[in-house]
């Protein structure tokens, strides 16, 4: 089922979005100081890309650093690509099929909005990603 939702999400939206992670990336890493931001923005645009059946945990050594680059990530890129999945998941739920798209793209703005100190892991592998573990 979530190959199924996969491929329809990638053909409605999954692929513009995809798009809109790398080149926001893209324009981050044109700098030193970017460039980690940059990272973070092609990961969560291979996420956006393919969502069902990975999720977004915190992970626990994650150091203030991160913290600080989420507020910068916020100002910079965040609330733009959060306002795209925001669009796009009201556009999806609009119709009966689209609904499970709408919510993947609703449980994608946390992400967007502070995607440091966070790894995209399997679902199954909820807890894989603590250290220590």
């Amino acid at each position: 089922m979530k190959t199924l939702l996969n491929i329809i999400w990638l053909v409605l939206s999954g692929f513009w979005l995809f798009l809109a992670y790398l080149l926001a990336g893209a324009i981050l890493c044109v700098t030193i100081i970017g460039i980690p931001f940059g990272i973070a923005s092609f990961r969560i645009g291979v996420y956006a890309l393919w969502p069902f059946g990975y999720s977004a945990v915190e992970r626990r050594d994650a150091g203030p650093a991160s913290c600080v680059g989420n507020v910068l990530w916020l100002v910079l890129a965040g609330w733009w690509l959060a306002l795209g999945h925001i669009a796009t998941g009201i556009a999806l739920c609009v119709t009966i099929i689209g609904i499970p798209l709408g919510i993947a793209n609703f449980k994608l703005i946390p992400v967007s909005l502070m995607p440091l100190g966070r790894e995209i892991v399997r679902t199954g592998e909820r807890f894989a990603a603590t250290p220590g573990t």
